[in-house]
């Protein structure tokens, strides 16, 4: 590939960067600021247990189902248009979901701020690239721009549990309000605008597309809950049959939705893969970690939420240091690193007893910060070994990748828990079928019952959990050891970012068009 042209970045386009980085931190908020306002939002609008799901979920399905679908009509209609289109579209639905008035109503206005969330996640990162055009800033601003998605979901928790116990819990939603207008403000000043000039988009593809992801991401969910039964072996059949088919239309079109020739550079690939590797044992992980905090050691959840904030800042640490670390070093062994470096943290998780507080933790924060260092340096060789007219959808199909790595992790290492919880516990004899069920299901059955159950028998189940926590963070520490060792061999020829010394591989691209108007 040719190198594009550089030029250093001036207080512009940073404060463009900070006009960015609200969108960005809004949407990590929107991901967690429901879990403490559920109980309220349930009180009031009394949904079914299926519509609360459909609430919880809707949101997070249209993202990742459309985020490749948007990064491309990005490319085509221009990216600052698309953020503010996104934007106004994000503000509305927000507002329409503050004031809902009945679960299916909610339902819509959730399902509303995933397809906005959809067009905001990739024309940041795509502005991103095209702003910061020098290797370094572009690498630093990336890193930043992960660490604020991953503090805005740090932040979900606290916030929305603050605002329900202030207001009421529709304020949770009327935070994106001021956001939007203040984006809308600033966009057509700080941002600029960049687009191809490429054909109308590939309407078939865009349904091929959604036929491929949001089954798939169904049927993770599905088996999450329920294990693996014939609706969810029926939506896999669907997915992977329209991925297949989205596949050949891909490499039969001219302008393609999704250019299937970005995989042949050996550093897309390969860091797309370190990302879902790394993003399972993260996403699985939290998901028991949380879970542990709360059912074992017997925080609230703002007390929970509180006690994840400090760990966050390991990736605050790993998100910024590791482009200024990467401009001597090659980024691949720096992730490498960071990977085996986590290995710590999943060895004190792997450890852990049922009063292990601090252990967990801690531990935690050593996952954050691998996470930091992958998100940043992942990302930034993704989008930079895309040419500038496919950036759109290069960041899309990262942040996919990203989205799809957490589901399957809370799956893989769910289940994986679960299914040593079950075999450990035994119900004590004499017990109702109405505790004895819950309380053999899971540690959040057991303890919905705990006031029904003999002593020593919540004891039991808690230290079941945490027996299925130890042996999942073993799993996940094995998989993530074989990813430090592949990203090592397949990345260490990458060049420290900036440095043009021959004999390395680049990762850079050609020059696309921008209109500052």
């Amino acid at each position: 590939m040719e190198a594009r042209p550089s030029s250093r970045a001036g207080m512009r386009e940073w404060a463009g960067f900070a006009v960015l980085a609200l969108p960005t931190m809004l949407l990590g908020l929107d991901v967690t600021v429901l879990y403490l306002v559920v109980p309220s939002l349930a009180a009031d609008l009394r949904p079914t247990a299926t519509e609360t799901l459909w609430i919880m979920d809707v949101y997070g399905f249209l993202i990742a189902g459309l985020l490749i679908a948007m990064g491309t009509l990005g490319d085509r209609i221009g990216r600052r248009r698309l953020l503010m289109i996104g934007m106004a579209a994000f503000g509305a639905a927000s507002a329409l979901a503050a004031f809902a008035s009945g679960a299916l109503w909610l339902i819509m206005a959730r399902a509303l701020l995933g397809v906005a969330g959809a067009t905001l996640m990739p024309s940041t990162l795509s502005l991103i690239s095209i702003m910061f055009t020098d290797a370094r800033q572009r690498a630093s601003a990336i890193g930043a721009w992960a660490t604020m998605f991953a503090l805005g979901m740090a932040a979900g928790p606290v916030v929305g549990g603050a605002l329900v116990a202030g207001f009421w819990w529709g304020a949770a939603f009327l935070i994106a309000v001021p956001v939007s207008v203040l984006v809308l403000a600033a966009a057509p000043v700080l941002l600029p605008e960049f687009r191809t000039g490429a054909g109308r988009l590939d309407l078939w593809s865009v349904g091929l597309s959604l036929t491929a992801m949001l089954p798939i991401i169904y049927a993770v969910k599905h088996v999450a809950a329920h294990g693996v039964d014939a609706p969810a072996s029926a939506a896999v059949l669907l997915g992977g049959g329209s991925a297949v088919a989205f596949v050949r239309r891909q490499l039969r079109l001219e302008e393609p939705l999704l250019d299937i020739r970005l995989f042949a550079d050996r550093a897309f690939s390969a860091a797309l893969g370190v990302l879902l590797i790394g993003l399972v044992g993260f996403g699985g992980m939290m998901f028991l970690v949380t879970q542990h905090l709360q059912l074992v050691a017997g925080l609230s959840p703002v007390a929970a939420g509180l006690w994840m904030g400090p760990p966050a800042l390991a990736m605050l640490i790993g998100g910024v240091g590791a482009p200024l670390i990467a401009s001597r070093v090659p980024p691949g062994t720096v992730m490498a690193s960071a990977l085996a470096l986590s290995l710590v943290g999943y060895a004190f998780l792997a450890l852990a007893g049922t009063g292990g507080r601090l252990s967990v933790v801690t531990g935690f924060a050593f996952l954050y910060l691998g996470l930091g260092v992958i998100a940043a340096l992942g990302t930034d060789l993704v989008v930079g070994a895309a040419p500038p007219e496919r950036s759109g959808s290069a960041a899309a199909l990262s942040e996919t990748v990203q989205e799809l790595g957490v589901a399957v992790g809370i799956v893989l290492l769910g289940s994986l828990t679960t299914a040593i919880y079950r075999e450990a516990v035994q119900a004590p004899p004499g017990l109702p079928r109405s505790v004895a069920e819950p309380y053999g299901d899971s540690l959040s059955g057991a303890a919905s019952v705990a006031d029904r159950l003999p002593d020593g028998a919540l004891r039991q189940a808690q230290d079941a959990f945490t027996g299925g926590l130890n042996t999942a963070a073993i799993a996940a520490g094995i998989a993530i050891a074989g990813a430090s060792v592949a990203c090592f061999r397949m990345l260490r020829r990458i060049r420290p970012i900036g440095d043009a010394a021959p004999g390395a591989e680049p990762v850079a691209s050609t020059c696309g068009s921008v209109d500052d108007r």
